[in-house]
């Protein structure tokens, strides 16, 4: 075993591999840009290397400069962790070719199923089921045209070189396929530098199963089960279960057998996941191998007690696997959820910024590199946690992550914690009967507004007792109007101080009473009860303000809300935000493309912008039609959310 490794890669999946490491003795070496200098992973290895700027291609995607901090820092090993290099054949053979232990698979393996056209036909002669398609050479648009119309539609258009969701449209019919194409050759050549693509039938609602399969040079291999990954939006997994609902024992061994077979058609050593589609009728086709460690691998960890990052270490060091396919046994059910930096309701347009607060709640495995006041940058991939329940059953592991996730404290940036809670009720996934296409067919009750006028009354009493503190006798009896702003909806209310830290509430035509039962630092017990009828209740409010803007936030419920004050502010006329021209940033991020000039007419709605923010493109649009009178960026500018992009004047009279 060698002694030292270096963590190619940040956050929680760094402080992952370190954890077995340490445990098996190893010296940890961390990697990190300018924007992860005070990160968590790199205070917690034993040395850090600095390798470049903040994007990912002046740091983490730089392989001499990961190569060279692994000499810096006195490593032997390099663990790419996943993302990044992890699937990188150039990185590995660059590793090998610098006298440092590449834990992962050869090269040559990487080049094998990187290519997924190159990898389907390794699959299709090792006997491995796989979708009708096309992956020939000809990538002429009347070949691929024709191709598609002898599969039948739909059809999924996959970029050879992708993963992630990147480069692949699904298309209906004949009519849209050109302009499909376009989009996904256009998205591939920017993310992978390469344009080819395949094409597949596209099965109607399959289940997205995966197969977990371990190798060691000497010859085994073995499968852990399966893991369920249906639940995803925009090709990108949300929630991942293992065992599958889906999978009984029988096709559990089918399934395994064929991803042994096709590990070992590669000569494949260490840890990969073989992706299958499963349809209605339970026969199922291979998609790709991930020649790395999941996201998603804490699930097979829980039910089968295995620890596959020091699995993955022993095998990179020579090591044959500890045990035969027979002694792997399956313990109880486990299900995660991947908590990301975004607001599903503004399109799931990803968040950066401060994490004021952050609580992880007991009794769940949550892995994560986050603590109160850390910065989450907006370079790399919004997902900042992931939280990890194990029961004896499915339900129970439900239950447990639903109450998990209803308890974790993340203050200070939008995430996606009350869009999971919703996915974890919603009947179709209580049955364990979600397909890929759960989040479209819910989409709407998942994204619902709370209408709840209850969450108003409790933002302003929340406003009044953390903001004054408790009022004096002076103005007891005494309305006091709020207007606030509540995840960016503006409300009003009024609220009537009465003795003994209590309130009169009004919102609308709707009246509560409430009182402050106890304080304790940062949480507000409150009783209230709406004086039109119903019991009184009490709620618990953890409450804590933003250094930078002096906003409230809280959490109760299981979910987190913020507050800005506005009662002391004059309102703004109406339609001046809609109104004044100005295209505003949705998010932090990175121009890649300018698409108008200065001086040009351009329609409402007309795409003038392209940020790239966390491995994400966001087209800004006009927002009135007009003329174009200014342009405040260019390619490759980093901008901050609502930071002004550009200027649109109406029209002179004759043009409009």
């Amino acid at each position: 075993m060698f002694d030292s490794v270096l963590i190619a890669n940040r956050g929680e999946v760094a402080l992952r591999v370190m954890r077995s490491a340490r445990a098996l003795g190893l010296r940890t070496v961390a990697v990190y840009s300018d924007a992860d200098a005070d990160a968590e992973h790199v205070r917690q290895a034993d040395a850090a290397v600095r390798i470049g700027g903040p994007l990912p291609a002046q740091s983490y995607l730089h392989i001499d400069a990961i190569v060279e901090a692994a000499r810096a820092g006195g490593a032997q090993a390099v663990h790419p962790g996943y993302g990044f290099l992890a699937e990188n054949a150039d990185f590995a053979a660059a590793c090998a070719a610098a006298g440092l232990v590449f834990v992962g698979p050869s090269p040559e393996a990487i080049r094998a199923m990187g290519d997924k056209a190159g990898a389907k036909r390794r699959m299709q002669a090792a006997g491995v089921p796989c979708i009708p398609g096309y992956e020939g050479e000809d990538q002429g648009d009347a070949r691929l045209a024709a191709e598609a119309a002898r599969i039948g539609w739909p059809v999924m258009i996959k970029a050879t070189a992708g993963g992630g969701g990147r480069g692949m449209r699904r298309v209906d019919a004949a009519e849209d396929f050109a302009g499909l194409l376009a989009s996904a050759r256009s998205e591939a050549l920017h993310a992978f530098g390469d344009d080819t693509v395949i094409l597949e039938r596209a099965l109607a609602a399959p289940r997205h199963i995966e197969i977990q399969v371990l190798a060691d040079r000497h010859g085994h291999a073995i499968h852990l089960g399966e893991r369920d990954c249906s639940v995803q939006r925009r090709h990108q997994k949300v929630i991942e279960e293992a065992p599958s609902p889906a999978v009984d024992a029988a096709l559990r061994e089918r399934m395994g057998a064929a991803a042994v077979a096709a590990a070992r058609a590669i000569g494949y050593e260490g840890a990969g996941t073989l992706e299958f589609l499963l349809d209605a009728d339970g026969r199922h086709y291979f998609m790709e191998m991930n020649t790395r460690l999941q996201v998603e691998h804490p699930v097979t960890e829980a039910i089968t007690g295995l620890d596959l990052v020091a699995l993955q270490l022993r095998i990179a060091a020579g090591e044959p696997l500890p045990l035969a396919q027979e002694a792997v046994r399956f313990d109880g059910h486990a299900i995660e959820v991947r908590l990301c930096a975004e607001d599903p309701r503004a399109g799931f347009v990803p968040d950066s910024g401060t994490l004021v607060q952050w609580r992880p709640a007991p009794g769940l495995r949550t892995e994560h590199a986050l603590r109160p006041g850390i910065a989450v940058p907006p370079y790399y991939d919004p997902m900042v946690a992931k939280l990890v329940a194990h029961g004896a059953t499915r339900e129970e592991a439900r239950r447990r992550l639903l109450r998990g996730l209803q308890d974790t404290q993340a203050l200070g940036i939008r995430t996606n914690q009350q869009f999971l809670q919703r996915c974890l009720v919603q009947p179709a996934f209580v049955r364990g009967e979600a397909s890929t296409a759960f989040v479209a067919e819910h989409l709407d009750a998942l994204l619902a507004p709370d209408g709840d006028p209850g969450a108003v009354a409790l933002a302003a009493v929340a406003l009044q007792a953390a903001g004054a503190g408790m009022p004096s006798s002076l103005v007891h009896g005494l309305a006091c109007p709020l207007r606030f702003q509540l995840d960016g909806e503006f409300h009003t209310a009024r609220v009537t101080p009465l003795r003994d830290a209590r309130w009169a509430v009004e919102v609308g035509d709707r009246h509560w009473r409430m009182a402050l039962l106890a304080s304790q630092g940062d949480a507000l017990r409150l009783a209230w009860e709406d004086e039109g009828g119903g019991a009184t209740r009490q709620d618990t409010i953890h409450v804590a303000r933003e250094p930078a803007t002096g906003a409230l936030l809280l959490h109760a419920r299981g979910r987190a809300w913020r507050v800005e004050d506005h009662s002391r502010r004059s309102a703004a006329p109406a339609g001046t935000a809609a109104g004044d021209g100005l295209l505003r940033a949705s998010t932090t991020g990175r121009v890649v493309a300018v698409l108008a000039a200065e001086g040009d007419a351009v329609t409402a709605g007309q795409a003038l912008i392209t940020l790239e923010a966390m491995k994400m493109e966001h087209l800004h649009g006009a927002p009135r039609a007009g003329r174009l009178r200014a342009l405040q960026v260019r390619v490759g500018d980093q901008v901050a959310a609502r930071q002004v992009l550009a200027e649109v004047a109406d029209a002179p009279p004759a043009e409009a």
